[in-house]
């Protein structure tokens, strides 16, 4: 059945007349009946009386039920999709977010929180993973945005930075000065796995001490890398905020990188990043106001960590 035929079947039980229902349609009486009894053919029983005024027979009755619901779903749809950013409706559906671990730990919570509490209709699906795999699953439209360490290298891709965070060396005792090379090469460092870009500064700091083959041991979870950090098997490489967030339950130490390089490598912004503006859901348009992302523009309003933390 065509949405176009029930309107017309709505709009002659609405107004009991065949010619009635063609004016409000803006189209000829002709064009109404045809599409009338095509429907009476596919459902295969008589629809309407044709008396004056015309009226519903019981088969039409029950059709024009269902016929009311299918136009309102779809009108709410076009409307939605139109113009998502001005929905008086509920807005509804399922928002598929990827995000890096850290983030998804210490960032997301309150602002999940907060987009179902505007939002209830709206389910949420989380896919934790680094950098690089999220970028894979947003190209492949496995899921509809990402958190990713910095912008994304794309030009397809569409990224707003949305939190700051400065990475420190965290290891289970205090230090009281920056391991040297040899402290470091006698030790390994417990990362994510290949992909994550906390994982490449690890490599670029000890390049810049002059570390060519630095012994980095993937661990996956979060929790992991921190317990094994606080049991002494080595050095790891995360934000302060998250550190210092996870101290009461782990035993474990930070120390700021140091000079120019590791001023430079320390702070990094995560961006929020997600395909053409075209075809962004409106479930995706209420998260980035939330995040307060304005569609239009590269720049964002920046979440504070009391809010996102």
């Amino acid at each position: 059945m065509q949405l176009k035929s029930l309107r017309m079947f709505e709009a002659v039980c609405e107004s009991g007349s065949f010619g009635i229902a063609a004016q409000r349609l803006h189209t000829v009486q002709s064009n109404v009946t045809a599409h009338i009894k095509k429907l009476e053919d596919e459902v295969g029983a008589q629809l309407l009386v044709r008396a004056n005024p015309v009226f519903p027979t019981p088969a039409g009755h029950t059709l024009l039920q269902y016929a009311r619901q299918m136009l309102q779903s779809h009108d709410h749809a076009l409307a939605l999709l139109q113009s998502p950013q001005f929905a008086l409706g509920p807005i509804t559906g399922v928002l598929r977010i990827g995000s890096m671990e850290t983030t998804a730990a210490l960032r997301l919570p309150p602002l999940l929180a907060r987009l179902r509490q505007q939002h209830p209709g709206i389910d949420l699906e989380l896919a934790v993973s680094p950098t690089a795999s999220q970028l894979d699953e947003l190209r492949a439209g496995r899921i509809d945005c990402a958190f990713i360490n910095g912008a994304a290298p794309q030009s397809d891709l569409h990224s707003w930075p949305v939190f700051r965070e400065e990475l420190v060396l965290v290891s289970n005792k205090p230090l009281k000065q920056f391991p040297s090379a040899d402290d470091f090469c006698a030790s390994v460092f417990l990362a994510f796995r290949q992909g994550c870009s906390y994982r490449q500064r690890i490599e670029l700091l000890m390049a810049s001490m002059g570390i060519s083959a630095v012994r980095i041991m993937e661990l996956g979870m979060l929790d992991t890398i921190l317990g094994c950090v606080a049991a002494g098997m080595g050095y790891a490489l995360l934000s302060r905020s998250l550190v210092e967030a996870q101290q009461q339950r782990f035993d474990v130490h930070w120390m700021t990188l140091p000079g120019k390089t590791g001023r430079e490598l320390a702070w990094v912004d995560t961006c929020f990043v997600s395909g053409a503006l075209e075809g962004w859901s409106p479930a995706v348009h209420a998260f980035a106001k939330v995040l307060g992302v304005d569609p239009q523009s590269r720049e964002s309003r920046p979440v504070p960590l009391a809010m996102a933390a």
